[in-house]
């Protein structure tokens, strides 16, 4: 999987096709919106009805980035859990999975609107924030320059929506890594005000970066 390197305020960091974010430099991989739990809180409330292996297929794409990258660091930018039940209720095989995961590293929850703690049982450690240098890590983006999820970024390629990393002079996106979780288009009014312009960065087999937005004429 070829990822795409680029600098943002002093930081090299690799946006790579998977969706997660590498900062080699410290040895932190970064992800966002894994949502683990999502079935059980959509049957749990009467939604439909999914397929229970969002949590495993989720943890299976996390588990082959940290065994290409051995990252020192693994940082959840808010709402690694679709709600803090469905935390408490987790497969005990994906509960499993997440302390092997974690097991030998530094394991960090940020926190998010649908988990605002972590859950004491499960590995790692929670904040509302991290700072690398100048560049704040959050859930929700705010005052720049920050990293950020939430939004769980797409654009479309070649007829495809593909989950997207957006990079924009004080803001950066990264795409919602869980499975089952939708995506909003890079031109919203929501992500436009953050990102008028810069690289929508597509995930797939081979990350690429294509330009969004216009410079602003003066």
């Amino acid at each position: 999987m070829t990822g795409y390197l680029f600098d943002f305020h002093g930081l090299r960091l690799e946006a790579r096709g998977s969706g997660a974010l590498w900062w080699p430099g410290g040895r932190w991989l970064v992800v966002a919106d894994l949502h683990l739990g999502k079935s059980e809180r959509l049957a749990r409330r009467g939604g439909p009805l999914l397929p229970p292996y969002e949590g495993l297929a989720t943890l299976e794409r996390l588990a082959g980035e940290i065994a290409a990258l051995a990252p020192e660091a693994v940082v959840s930018l808010g709402d690694g859990f679709d709600d803090l039940a469905a935390a408490q209720a987790l497969d005990p095989l994906v509960a499993g999975a997440l302390l092997a995961l974690a097991h030998g590293r530094d394991w960090v929850w940020l926190h998010g609107n649908h988990d605002p703690a972590a859950p004491r049982h499960l590995p790692g450690r929670a904040a509302a924030e991290l700072r690398l240098g100048p560049v704040a890590l959050r859930h929700e983006a705010g005052p720049g320059p920050d990293i950020s999820g939430h939004f769980h970024p797409v654009v479309r390629l070649a007829g495809e929506r593909r989950r997207a990393f957006l990079l924009g002079p004080q803001h950066l996106l990264l795409p919602a890594f869980g499975a089952y979780t939708g995506g909003l288009a890079h031109d919203h009014a929501a992500v436009q005000a953050l990102v008028p312009r810069g690289l929508a960065i597509a995930c797939g087999p081979r990350a690429i970066p294509l330009p969004i937005g216009r410079p602003r004429r003066r």
